[in-house]
């Protein structure tokens, strides 16, 4: 679980009124008002990175304007705030993060931008897992073992937490419930409608999580490559593994290299994921020694149902029924 510092701060539910920003307050108040039309966005919130801005939008509907502080293109893990947008951070209601690598280094910041704006960690509650790691070639790089997803801290016993938990759907489900208790507690006149927005959300999550898992329950080989290891709660959720290239944003070396090829030629894999905010170069190089190819999927991606569906349909193509899939990815 994570700990209530100063850079974690959410408005309890039972004590919404002692949370209302004067914006938020003052927009309440006109709406109790009789006579006085519903006003249609009462709160500003920003997030980290896109995906949480398509579930924020989701839930909070006409209510709530969305920003997120990680534009398309741009990596999380070496982002910088522009001015503009901490000038924007200092008028916001809220702020929900994951804990990516921007964030460790830019919170303190954002948190001082508006001391009043509740912080809120999407991650609470939820079960964590290690960021992926394997046995490593070099003799100076060191093995970290994968856990089984019970609860962890994002940092256990120095080893960093997977901040990628919205490649789960089922984790999704849960961080739902989280934006609305916040949006609720900030906006409790949009109360009712935060939670038929979340019921409508969830169900499509439920749909979507069930389609994923009849599609991959029949692959011939459980193990994926991938580039950078952003999709290991994805691959929890459905009973997959995640083979990185890269390791803790480092290039692989030549010993590493060439162990990753034999790796890939034992399991028969035949496609390397990566993602367009990353170098390929190194995905290029092994998909060639295997006689394989490079797929790019982002998870990043503003539409986060089509993103799950295009990597689920290239790893049936690859090792599943491919008629199957190639006449999925036809009608997608």
């Amino acid at each position: 679980m994570i700990s209530n510092t100063p850079s974690h701060r959410a408005c309890p539910p039972r004590r919404a009124g002692a949370c209302l920003r004067p914006r938020a307050l003052a927009l309440l108040l006109l709406a109790l008002l009789p006579g006085v039309p519903a006003v249609a966005a009462t709160l500003d919130a920003f997030v980290s990175v896109l995906p949480l801005a398509t579930f924020v939008e989701r839930v909070g509907g006409e209510r709530v304007s969305v920003h997120s502080l990680v534009q398309p293109g741009h990596s999380p893990h070496t982002y910088e705030p522009t001015p503009r947008q901490i000038t924007a951070l200092a008028n916001a209601d809220l702020y929900f993060r994951v804990g990516m690598p921007f964030e460790d280094a830019w919170m303190k910041r954002i948190a001082a931008a508006n001391p009043d704006m509740p912080i809120v960690d999407l991650r609470d509650g939820l079960r964590l897992r290690p960021q992926a790691a394997h046995r490593h070639a070099d003799a100076h790089e060191h093995e970290h073992a994968q856990d089984d997803g019970h609860d962890q801290a994002p940092e256990h016993d120095g080893e960093a937490m997977d901040a990628h938990v919205w490649t789960s759907p089922r984790l999704v489900r849960q961080m739902l419930m989280t934006i609305r208790e916040q949006l609720s507690a900030l906006d409790p006149a949009g109360a009712e409608a935060y939670a038929a927005n979340q019921a409508a959300f969830d169900a499509e999550l439920a749909a979507l999580d069930a389609e994923l898992t009849r599609k991959l329950a029949g692959l011939e080989r459980r193990g994926f490559l991938v580039y950078h290891p952003a999709w290991g709660y994805f691959a929890d959720a459905y009973s997959l593994v995640q083979i990185p290239i890269e390791y803790q944003g480092k290039e692989p070396g030549a010993r590493r290299l060439t162990a990753l090829i034999e790796q890939a030629q034992a399991s028969g894999a035949r496609v390397i994921l990566v993602q367009p905010q990353f170098d390929q170069r190194a995905a290029q190089q092994v998909a060639k020694a295997i006689d394989g190819r490079v797929e790019p999927v982002d998870p990043l991606a503003t539409d986060y149902a089509g993103a799950l569906h295009r990597l689920a349909d290239i790893l049936v193509g690859a090792y599943g029924d491919t008629d199957g899939a190639a006449g999925q990815a036809e009608t997608r």
